[in-house]
């Protein structure tokens, strides 16, 4: 009887051993880069897409939120995605630009007349084109979310109070064409680099200034290094969470339908508490000793227009876009 039992037990054991594999097997790890760190509304909401992925898919699939960038910046996660090397990637739509040609017109300055032509546009048949775009390079965009309005900060002894006192400025941009031109059409130097060499650039006096949104001017630290922060809005470019196709492609539709439907939410999720923590953020920066402006960007405009025409890949969404109504 002993033997008889220790048998069986060692069976039910063996079974239970194959099963426990089998399921450990059957879920899907995904590895997801954010460069941004944990404070900021963008890292929040990955961490809440991957409890909504975990939710939808009934535990099946798993996301796991590499932030701070610890995969990398955005020019070398957008790679890896591309690659496989890793699963997913939170990235701006600039450095995106880069491979996704189509994109660069959400980066193209004061192409959106407001908030709700922004979403009318991201949301609509010319954000869906955009986004299908995307998968002939090997990559699966899923919808906008807001990466706020990016204006110029510089350090003492530089403020920018109009376009003039832009020129000769060294400014750091994202390693994008449309940022480069901009910035050279406005009088200043553009010099792109990584995102995580600004801090020291500003620091030492290597750049004169950057631009960005109030949320990652706080998050970043950039605002201990500068002392004088211009609202000009001059982009909008939107962020978008990226996936490598051929992984996504391997998924049942079940999985593919709960990780479509959690980005989705999840973007949602974003855009509200990116709006929310820019109007903190802003008066954060000014408790801190930044001198906070606002600016007549109209000669900001004016002197950009030729860049609309440097693109011709882009004039027919360019003509789309200015064509919606976003009433």
């Amino acid at each position: 009887m002993s033997k008889m039992i220790t048998k069986s037990s060692l069976m039910m054991a063996a079974t239970l051993l194959f099963s426990s594999a089998t399921l450990a097997n059957a879920q899907t790890v995904l590895r997801l880069a954010e460069n941004q760190p944990e404070s900021n509304p963008v890292t929040v909401a990955m961490h809440h897409f991957a409890k909504l992925v975990d939710e939808y898919s009934d535990g099946s699939v798993k996301v796991e939120v590499y932030s701070g960038a610890q995969l990398g910046q955005e020019v070398e996660t957008i790679e890896q995605t591309q690659l496989g090397i890793i699963d997913m990637a939170r990235v701006n739509t600039v450095p995106l630009a880069n491979v996704s040609p189509s994109v660069g017109v959400f980066t193209l300055p004061y192409i959106f007349k407001g908030k709700e032509h922004k979403y009318a546009v991201l949301d609509g048949e010319i954000g869906q084109q955009v986004r299908k775009d995307m998968e002939a390079t090997g990559i699966v965009g899923f919808d906008f979310m807001e990466a706020g309005s990016r204006s110029f900060y510089t350090r003492e002894g530089s403020p920018i109070n109009s376009i003039d006192d832009l020129k000769g400025l060294k400014i750091r941009v994202q390693s994008s064409p449309i940022s480069i031109r901009m910035v050279e059409l406005l009088g200043g130097v553009p010099t792109p680099m990584n995102y995580g060499e600004v801090y020291s650039s500003l620091q030492t006096g290597v750049i004169d200034g950057a631009e960005n949104d109030f949320v990652s001017f706080l998050t970043s630290g950039h605002y201990e290094v500068t002392a004088n922060y211009v609202i000009d809005g001059h982009l909008s470019p939107p962020a978008i969470l990226i996936m490598n196709k051929a992984k996504f492609d391997s998924l049942s539709q079940e999985d593919q339908d709960a990780i479509s439907k959690a980005a989705k939410d999840a973007a949602v999720y974003e855009r509200d508490l990116m709006f929310t923590a820019n109007d903190e953020a802003r008066a954060k920066v000014e408790e801190a000793g930044v001198t906070v402006s606002e600016i007549d960007n109209g000669p900001f405009q004016e002197a950009i227009l030729p860049i609309y025409d440097e693109f011709p890949h882009l004039s027919d969404l360019i003509e789309k876009i200015r064509a919606v109504d976003a009433e």
